[in-house]
């Protein structure tokens, strides 16, 4: 319970908790960053990490400076993409074993179902698609890679995707982030990209428990 609330409070807190580390750290942020957004999009079983909230609070850091906007952006999109390569070469080579096993720990099998559903719905799209929803976004190419994308069609949605992914969030952060009006509500705007971000998945997992009940 513990763990939990600390992270329910290390993701409203966001720009509290990226400030010590950017003190702390100095030039490493840079590389905990792109661990963090790694692991977000290559590992499925790390699909609570921030995403979309952390790229927003980094560009809000960048435009005062203490972060270099397009090292950010260069590097971060590199993290994106990267991720989504490993994820899928996992699905590939491992996904069909782990798909048909009826336990599998550290690995929520209803996620990887709803992807699936995704998938059957928007095809390709789905790996433009899912960068913009969590949970969905780490199971996307996952399920890529168990057979529904050949690896160049894949690529091309990849990159496509994780470029504009985070140059969004990044550059939404550095040019709206320090807004008076943003700063003192920063922990609400973080709230409301959370909650914008996952409304998609919870409206497509509502009328599918609508039409299957």
């Amino acid at each position: 319970m513990e763990l939990f609330a600390n992270i329910i409070d290390i993701f409203i807190h966001l720009d509290k908790h990226l400030s010590v580390v950017i003190q702390d750290y100095g030039l490493w942020t840079y590389a905990i960053l792109f661990l963090i957004i790694f692991c977000e999009t290559g590992l499925v079983v790390t699909p609570i990490l921030p995403g979309d909230s952390l790229l927003f609070a980094a560009g809000t850091f960048a435009a005062i400076g203490s972060l270099e906007v397009s090292w950010l952006f260069a590097l971060l999109s590199v993290a994106a993409i990267a991720g989504n390569a490993v994820n899928y070469w996992i699905g590939y080579f491992i996904g069909p074993k782990i798909f048909h096993k009826e336990n599998v720990r550290f690995l929520n099998k209803e996620y990887l179902y709803r992807t699936h559903r995704f998938y059957e719905k928007h095809g390709g799209k789905t790996i433009v698609i899912a960068r913009f929803i969590p949970i969905i976004r780490t199971f996307a190419p996952f399920v890529a890679g168990l057979g529904f994308m050949s690896h160049w069609r894949f690529s091309i949605y990849n990159i496509t995707a994780g470029v504009a992914w985070v140059g969004i969030f990044i550059f939404g952060g550095y040019y709206f982030g320090n807004l008076p009006i943003i700063k003192q509500n920063f922990t609400f705007v973080i709230l409301a990209i959370i909650i914008i971000s996952v409304m998609p998945g919870v409206i497509e997992f509502i009328r599918h428990r609508y039409r299957t009940s």
